[in-house]
C-alpha cells in the first residue's frame, strides 16, 4: 500500500490542495494566498504555502499529466507548435522550450542554457516519448529545430511561417503573468520545477471560454474542479 504523502502534516490535505491551487493557477504572491485563506478561517503562514507548493505541486501535476498523457497517446497527434521563451535567471539568459498542441494545451516545457541543436533535440525527444509523434510541427525560423528534426527523421513534417505559430506565442502569456508575480526566478532548477507544475494546472483549468457557451463553460469548470478534488483519493 502506498504511503500517505500528507502523513506528517497537521493541516488537512484539502486545505493544502486549495493553497497549491490558488498559488499556481492564479498570479498571486504567497502572502496573497495567506490572506485569502485567512478570510476563509484558515490560519497559515505564507512560508507554509511555499512548502506546500514545493512539496505537493509536483505530486498533483504528475497525476494530471498521467491522466492526460494516457488519453492523448490513444488519439493521433495532429499538430504541435514549438517555441522558446527567453527567461532571465540572475541576469543570465536561459531558454524555456515549450510544445503546445493545436488546441492550446501545453504538452512539454524544458529549460536550457543554450539554444542549439542539442537542446532542441533533447526537448523534442522528451516530448515525443511522452505524447507520441505529431503529423505536423509548426516552429519559428530558429535553425536548431530543423537540425534536430533532421536527426529524428521528421524534417518533412516541419512548417514555418510568419503567423503560423501564433498559438504558441499566445500560450506564453499565462506564464509571463506568473513570472512577473513571482519577481522572476533565481535558479534554473526552480524554474523547471515550477513550469512543469504550472503547465499541468493551466491545462486542467483551460476551458476555452471564448468558444463555449455559458452553460458549457460552467459544466467544464465543475468537471475540472471535481477531477481536481479527486486527485487526493486517486
Amino acid at each position: 500500500m502506498a504511503k500517505n504523502p500528507f502523513r506528517y502534516f497537521k493541516t488537512s490535505p484539502e486545505i493544502i490542495q486549495l493553497g497549491v491551487l490558488m498559488y499556481v493557477r492564479f498570479p498571486l504572491l504567497l502572502r496573497n494566498v495567506e490572506d485569502l485563506l485567512h478570510e476563509r478561517g484558515i490560519d497559515v503562514c505564507h512560508e507554509s504555502v511555499r512548502l506546500w507548493v514545493d512539496r505537493f505541486g509536483t505530486y498533483f501535476a504528475h497525476k494530471i499529466r498521467k491522466r492526460r498523457s494516457e488519453a492523448m497517446r490513444r488519439s493521433p497527434q495532429w499538430q504541435w507548435h514549438l517555441d522558446e521563451v527567453f527567461v532571465k535567471i540572475r541576469g543570465e539568459r536561459h531558454y524555456l522550450w515549450r510544445a503546445v498542441d493545436h488546441e492550446g494545451e501545453v504538452l512539454e516545457s524544458y529549460v536550457t542554457k543554450k539554444r542549439d541543436k542539442a537542446s532542441a533535440l533533447k526537448f523534442l525527444k522528451k516530448a515525443m516519448k511522452r505524447y507520441g509523434s505529431p503529423h505536423i510541427v509548426v516552429t519559428d525560423r530558429c535553425p536548431s529545430y530543423r537540425a534536430a528534426m533532421k536527426v529524428i527523421g521528421s524534417e518533412g513534417r516541419q512548417e514555418t511561417g510568419r503567423h503560423l505559430n501564433n498559438r504558441a506565442e499566445n500560450s506564453h502569456l499565462p506564464f509571463r503573468r506568473r513570472e512577473r508575480a513571482m519577481s522572476r526566478f533565481r535558479r534554473m532548477r526552480s524554474l523547471q520545477k515550477f513550469v512543469s507544475i504550472h503547465s499541468s494546472v493551466y491545462n486542467h483549468f483551460n476551458f476555452e471560454r471564448h468558444i463555449n457557451t455559458r452553460n458549457r463553460f460552467k459544466q467544464k469548470r465543475d468537471a475540472a474542479l471535481r477531477e481536481w478534488r479527486e486527485l487526493l483519493v486517486a
